[in-house]
C-alpha cells in the first residue's frame, strides 16, 4: 500500500483537533533504457517494473520491451528493448453498457483513504486485466500498459479506463501504446481531442451514471437500436 501516516490538525468551524491522516507516498525513480539514463519519474512506490515498461512504450521511446529490472534499493528501473518491431491490429468495438462497466471498475482504495491518487484500468475481451493507482494520472496509464507488455497482451485489443483528464500528453500515451479506445470520467482539451482524432483513437469523456460524450471515432461504439 502506497500510504503513510502523517500527523495533522483538522479544523472544522472553530474546532481544531489533532489527528493522524493517511497520505500518499511520493518517491523518485531513475529510469534507464538499454542502460542509458533517460530521466526521473515521480510516482507511487508500487508496480515499478510495469511503470518502467509502460513508460517507454507510452512515451514512444520503444516499440517493445524484452525485460525490466528494478535495483535492489528500488531507486533505479532498467528497461531493455528488442530490435524487432511489435505488430498489432485488431478491430475493437465496445457496447454502451460495457463503457459504464469500465468506469465502475475504477475503484481506488488509496483515493478513498487519501483523496490524492488516480486510477486506470485496462480491459481486454470484456474483462479487466490490470488496475493501477498512483499519485500521477500519467503513471497509472504507464503501469497498466506495462503490465500488458510484460504479459505479452496485444494492446490493440484493449480498452483503457482513466479517472483523470485527457489532454494531449495523456492521449499521446494511448496512441503510442496502440490502444484504440480510452474512456474517462473527466474532460479532454481541444488538443487532446485533435490528437485522438489524428491517431485514430476513440475518445470518450464525462462518463458518469447514464451518460458519456464521444469526441472522436464513434464508429467503435455499439448502441442498441432506438438509442
Amino acid at each position: 500500500m502506497s500510504i503513510r501516516k502523517s500527523p495533522a490538525i483538522r479544523v472544522n468551524n472553530n474546532c481544531a483537533t489533532e489527528t493522524i491522516d493517511d497520505v500518499c507516498i511520493e518517491e523518485s525513480f531513475q529510469l534507464y533504457l538499454n542502460n542509458k539514463f533517460i530521466g526521473e519519474l515521480i510516482a507511487s512506490p508500487s508496480q515499478l517494473e510495469e511503470l518502467g515498461a509502460g513508460h517507454v512504450i507510452c512515451e514512444g521511446l520503444a516499440s517493445g520491451v524484452s525485460g525490466v529490472q528494478v535495483s535492489g534499493d528500488e531507486i533505479r528501473v532498467y528497461v531493455e528493448t528488442p530490435d524487432e518491431k511489435c505488430t498489432t491490429g485488431y478491430p475493437v468495438t465496445i457496447e454502451k453498457e460495457h463503457i459504464f462497466e469500465v468506469m465502475d471498475s475504477i475503484i481506488s482504495e488509496i483515493w478513498e483513504r487519501t483523496g490524492g491518487a488516480h486510477c486506470s484500468v485496462l480491459f481486454s475481451d470484456g474483462r479487466m486485466i490490470a488496475r493501477s493507482e498512483d499519485i500521477g494520472r500519467h503513471n497509472t496509464v504507464d503501469k497498466v500498459v506495462g503490465y500488458a507488455i510484460l504479459k505479452n497482451i496485444d494492446l490493440s485489443t484493449c480498452v483503457l479506463g482513466c479517472s483523470g483528464r485527457q489532454p494531449t500528453a495523456m492521449v499521446s500515451k494511448v496512441a503510442n501504446a496502440k490502444i484504440p479506445i480510452v474512456i474517462s470520467r473527466s474532460a479532454s482539451t481541444d488538443k487532446g481531442i485533435r490528437t485522438a482524432d489524428l491517431a485514430g483513437v476513440t475518445l470518450i469523456c464525462f462518463t458518469r451514471e447514464n451518460r458519456f460524450t464521444v469526441y472522436t471515432h464513434p464508429g467503435r461504439i455499439i448502441l442498441h437500436q432506438g438509442v
